[in-house]
């Protein structure tokens, strides 16, 4: 998505830790018009896959999760990382080490939002190590949910995420996926 690469050249900064920051459009402060275009672009990757639901997690793949559900006419499922009291005791629960975070803990799914009729499609604005997604997955299956995409917003393709997904046999496309991060540019690979 050239819209998306052009958004990440004027408007990403790169970090210390191979870390790029876009929340100035993406997840901290929303350029809604631009997150509903990504979600125009993950309906017309996986509109044949007869997605049921769109599965996240907190907090940062909602927003595109969210826009990319109106486009599908499906609801949302987003997995919490924090317990609390209005959270159902009946849970799925995945294990995530954060990249960002440096720190591993549980997500959690209502078995009730969740089941084997299930046809999912997975969101999220970074894919990394595949942390994340392994949490996700792994809730999916305790469902009997079946995983039908992957679609993620910006991928490192320098880390191996992406390729263990892809080697794991999922259909997982990339709005951009950055190759290179260095002296304060990006290079990005051709994505589909």
């Amino acid at each position: 998505m050239d819209k998306l690469k052009e958004m990440i050249i004027e408007k990403g900064e790169i970090r210390e830790g191979n870390i790029l920051k876009v929340d100035s459009f993406l997840n901290h402060q929303l350029d809604t018009q631009f997150l509903y275009e990504m979600g125009e672009e993950m309906y017309r990757l996986f509109k044949d896959q007869e997605i049921t639901k769109i599965l996240t997690i907190e907090v940062s793949g909602i927003a595109i999760a969210i826009m990319a559900a109106l486009v599908f006419k499906v609801p949302v499922v987003f997995a919490k990382k924090t317990e609390s009291l209005n959270l159902d005791k009946d849970v799925y629960v995945g294990k995530v080490f954060s990249y960002t975070k440096n720190k591993e803990y549980n997500i959690m799914i209502s078995k009730k939002y969740l089941n084997s009729n299930d046809k999912l499609l997975i969101i999220d604005d970074f894919l990394a190590e595949g942390n994340a997604m392994k949490g996700l997955i792994d809730m999916a299956k305790q469902s009997n949910a079946e995983v039908k995409g992957i679609g993620i917003a910006i991928e490192k393709g320098f880390q191996k995420g992406g390729k263990i997904l892809r080697e794991e046999g999922y259909n997982l496309k990339s709005l951009a996926i950055v190759d290179e991060m260095k002296n304060g540019s990006i290079t990005f690979r051709e994505v589909d």
